[in-house]
């Protein structure tokens, strides 16, 4: 998330909970496109992590992205940790061992997206290039250790890392280790909503197997082909997972209150400072029951911060997150919200989404999302392989994005962002999988050529 919240207005029933989300609802005609991507920054010298606070550091890093680009910058205390567009929405913000975040600006098209994108990449070399400092997609650092990585200034990420350790194993390298790309989009209705999740979930999976891009830790193979996705497995199961509750009779804005009222929170926010109240219950906050803020009780702001520190294979907030995939190269990133655009944004595609995936067992849908970090492609549900049913939702999304008919300035539709995914559907293998081959043959067994041929 690329900044909290500032909506100081107090929460006094669940209602207003439902009523917040419901308020995301909007008019098919002002569908909007978001995407997130984070990458690893390194040290073009060594290939190492870049600390927040040195001469050629991250802060430095902002403040020329903040003087190239006029930006209005995000401050905690004396720190710079972020900037954010007034104009057009977008942001950049920090993760917790340094990974550099565009939020993207809601726009119309995948077009204006890849264009955003290639702007904000010329913008970070300009910037970088000086400070010595390149910029890497890849789900989880192929090299650092967790005793690597640096920590950023962020009251919110120190709370996060005392409480990670509590609720799992992996949850420190889910912080510090990891980077994702993630497309948001709209709905228009509670129904549009619970239809656009359920196929979203259902199909999470295979948006991890298109984009598995994690095999290394620490300079060897791991045995995973994402294992970013894999790391969410044991990071804090009250908050993470494929929600099967979704797909019950029932299903809607209220479901997702109660659900998120059950999620312990991490922190509250007042001013400048950040209440470490980890593990303790929002429905306490409301109700002015804290045991570490009695009287205080919650704001819109609360509400909203809370969500984002809710972590599902599908998010909801007032939009859809789709959450399940590894930060990519730059010709791959287009290719996520092209995908989703595809499926989501269409009513004949969604519906053949839905038709596809809608027997599927709540168990049914678990192993197969277990089942594609290791194996890929090559995870099976029903006895179709993962990459056929990636082929088949390829075909979905190339009909709904070619009869969305959004034409760019050369005159092609968006369908041709589709074309990655589509050849690594005919190849049979992932990123991850053509990181290994380069890994055990060309490379000799190293991961620094990563650092030249796959960075931004």
């Amino acid at each position: 998330m690329a900044r909290d919240q500032i909506d100081m207005r107090p929460i006094e029933k669940r209602d207003e909970l439902v009523a917040w989300l419901a308020a995301g609802c909007k008019p098919k005609a002002d569908f909007r496109i978001g995407t997130e991507h984070e990458k690893f920054v390194f040290t073009t010298d060594g290939h190492n992590p870049v600390p927040y606070d040195e001469p050629r550091g991250i802060r430095a890093l902002l403040e020329g992205m903040k003087l190239l680009l006029g930006w209005e910058p995000i401050m905690e205390g004396e720190n710079i940790i972020g900037l954010f567009d007034v104009t057009g929405g977008g942001a950049i913000s920090l993760e917790p061992g340094g990974q550099f975040e565009l939020s993207g600006a809601p726009v119309e098209t995948v077009h204006q997206m890849c264009r955003e994108l290639r702007a904000h990449l010329a913008q970070v070399h300009e910037v970088a290039q000086p400070l010595g400092i390149g910029f890497l997609g890849m789900g989880m650092t192929p090299k650092w250790s967790r005793a690597d990585m640096p920590m950023m200034p962020k009251g919110r990420y120190r709370i996060m890392t005392d409480y990670m350790p509590k609720v799992g194993k992996l949850g420190l390298d889910m912080m510090y280790r990891t980077c994702t790309v993630q497309t948001n989009v709209d709905f228009s209705s509670e129904a549009d909503m619970v239809k656009k999740l359920r196929v979203s979930l259902a199909l999470q999976p295979v948006g991890t197997a298109l984009f598995a891009n994690s095999p290394f830790t620490e300079g060897k193979p791991n045995g995973f082909l994402s294992f970013r996705s894999e790391i969410w497995r044991d990071t804090d199961p009250a908050r993470s997972g494929m929600l099967p509750w979704a797909f019950e009779s029932g299903m809607g804005f209220e479901r997702w209150v109660d659900y998120a009222l059950d999620v312990p929170m991490y922190f509250v926010k007042r001013g400048d400072k950040y209440i470490d109240v980890a593990g303790q219950s929002f429905r306490d906050l409301m109700a002015g029951k804290l045991a570490s803020l009695p009287g205080e009780h919650a704001t819109i702001s609360d509400w909203a911060n809370h969500l984002s520190t809710i972590f599902p294979e599908v998010r909801l907030k007032r939009y859809l997150e789709m959450r399940g995939s590894d930060s990519v190269p730059e010709k791959r990133l287009a290719s996520l919200p092209a995908f989703w655009t595809g499926i989501l944004y269409d009513d004949a595609s969604l519906d053949a989404a839905w038709d596809r995936v809608k027997d599927w067992t709540a168990e049914e849908r678990q192993k197969l999302r277990d089942d594609v970090p290791t194996l890929g492609f090559k995870a099976e549900i029903r006895g179709v392989s993962v990459q056929e049913l990636a082929r088949q939702t390829l075909e979905i999304s190339r009909a709904g994005l070619a009869r969305r008919n959004r034409k760019g300035r050369a005159g092609n539709d968006e369908t041709q962002y589709l074309a990655p995914l589509e050849e690594s559907v005919a190849r049979g293998i992932t990123p991850a999988e053509e990181l290994l081959e380069k890994f055990h043959g060309p490379w000799n067994g190293s991961v620094e050529p990563i650092f030249s041929e796959y960075a931004y």
